[in-house]
C-alpha cells in the first residue's frame, strides 16, 4: 500500500469488471478508496459482460471525451440457434434457426468489415424520442433503434464449435457487439445472441493490466502522464517554464506555441500538429491541459492544471 492520497485526488484506474455487475455498481469500490464520488468510466459494459473500465477519478473526469472515442477490443463468444430479445444470455428467445455452416459463417463475417451501418439492440441506453430504449422495450413497446455508422477495424473468428463460435473484433466507438452477433447470423442465415463477452482492450490500453474491484487500492491510480496520452494515441507536448505558466492561466495558445515539443525532446514540425488533440505537460511531467486543434488554430479542450 502507498502513502495515502491527499484530497482532490486525480488520475485513471484501469479496472477489469467481472460479469454480473453494472459498469456503475463497479465503479463503488474506486469511489469507497479514494473517498470521491466524482468518478466516472469512459464506455459502459453491460452487465453480463466483463473486460477492462477505464475509471476516471476527480478532475480527470472532464478528460472522458478523450478516453470515449477510442477504438476498442473484444473477445465474444456466439450461441448459434436460438436469438434473445435483449442479444444476451439473459433475455427471453425470440427466434430460433438452424445453425450455419462454417462456410456461412465465414462469408457471413466478411460483410461486417470496414465501415458499416449498424442498428443498436432494443435493449440499449441509446435515447429514442428523448427515452431510453430499454426503458421502451421493457414496458412492451415494439422498438427499432435506427441504423448508424461504425467502424470495425478487425473481426476474426478464432474457432467455431457448434453451436458457438468465438470471435476477435477491434471497432469504433459506438460499436454493439450484441448486434454484430445478431446480424452475423442473420448473413449466416441462422439466429443467435452473446453467450459471453469480454472487452480485452482500449486503445492501447490492455484488460492484462487491470486490477479486480477486490483487489483494488490507492497504488492503482495512475497519474494523467505523457505515457496516457501517447496510449490514447495522441500526441503528448511538454512545455517550457515560462510556456507552462501561461498555459496554466488559459492565454492565448498561438502565441506560444514554440514553447512547446513533443515530449521527449523532439521539436513540434513546422505546418504544427494536424492531429485533433494533445495532452500538455510541464518539464516534470505534470498534466497542464488539453488543446484542440481546429481549422488551423489551437483551442483549450480542458485546463487540467486549473481543475
Amino acid at each position: 500500500m502507498g502513502e495515502r492520497k491527499e484530497p482532490g485526488v486525480s488520475g485513471l484506474v484501469l479496472l477489469g469488471k467481472q460479469p454480473g455487475l453494472t459498469s456503475f455498481q463497479a465503479l463503488n469500490q474506486v469511489k469507497k478508496i479514494f473517498s470521491t464520488g466524482k468518478v466516472g468510466h469512459t464506455g459502459t459494459l453491460d452487465k453480463f459482460a466483463s473486460g477492462l473500465l477505464l475509471v476516471l477519478v476527480g478532475r480527470a473526469v472532464k478528460l472522458s471525451p478523450w478516453f470515449s472515442s477510442c477504438d476498442k477490443y473484444y473477445s465474444a463468444r456466439i450461441r448459434f440457434g436460438f436469438e434473445t430479445a435483449t442479444l444476451d444470455p439473459e433475455g427471453e428467445t425470440v427466434a430460433e434457426a438452424p445453425l450455419p455452416g462454417r462456410e456461412a459463417l465465414e462469408e457471413a463475417l466478411l460483410k461486417f468489415r470496414g465501415d458499416i451501418l449498424q442498428a443498436p439492440p432494443a435493449y440499449s441506453a441509446i435515447h429514442v424520442n428523448g427515452v431510453r430504449s430499454y426503458e421502451l422495450a421493457r414496458s412492451g413497446v415494439r422498438v427499432e433503434p435506427e441504423k448508424r455508422p461504425v467502424t470495425i477495424y478487425s473481426l476474426d473468428l478464432d474457432s467455431w464449435d457448434p453451436p458457438f463460435a468465438q470471435i476477435r473484433v477491434r471497432c469504433s466507438k459506438g460499436a454493439y457487439i450484441r448486434s454484430l452477433a445478431r446480424d452475423i447470423a442473420l448473413e449466416a442465415g441462422s439466429r443467435a445472441h452473446l453467450a459471453n463477452l469480454e472487452r480485452t482492450g482500449i486503445s492501447l490500453f490492455k484488460l492484462e493490466d487491470a486490477v479486480t474491484p477486490e483487489n483494488l487500492d490507492e497504488d492503482a491510480l495512475k497519474p494523467i502522464s505523457p505515457a496516457v496520452f501517447r496510449a490514447l494515441k495522441l500526441p503528448a507536448l511538454e512545455a517550457d517554464g515560462k510556456t507552462a505558466a501561461s498555459l496554466a492561466q488559459g492565454r492565448a495558445i498561438e502565441p506560444l506555441a514554440g514553447g512547446l515539443r513533443f515530449s521527449g525532446g523532439a521539436e513540434l514540425p513546422a505546418q504544427g500538429i494536424t492531429e485533433s488533440a494533445a495532452g500538455v505537460f510541464d518539464g516534470d511531467g505534470n498534466f497542464i491541459a488539453v488543446i484542440t486543434r481546429e481549422n488551423g488554430r489551437w483551442a483549450y479542450g480542458y485546463v487540467y492544471a486549473r481543475g
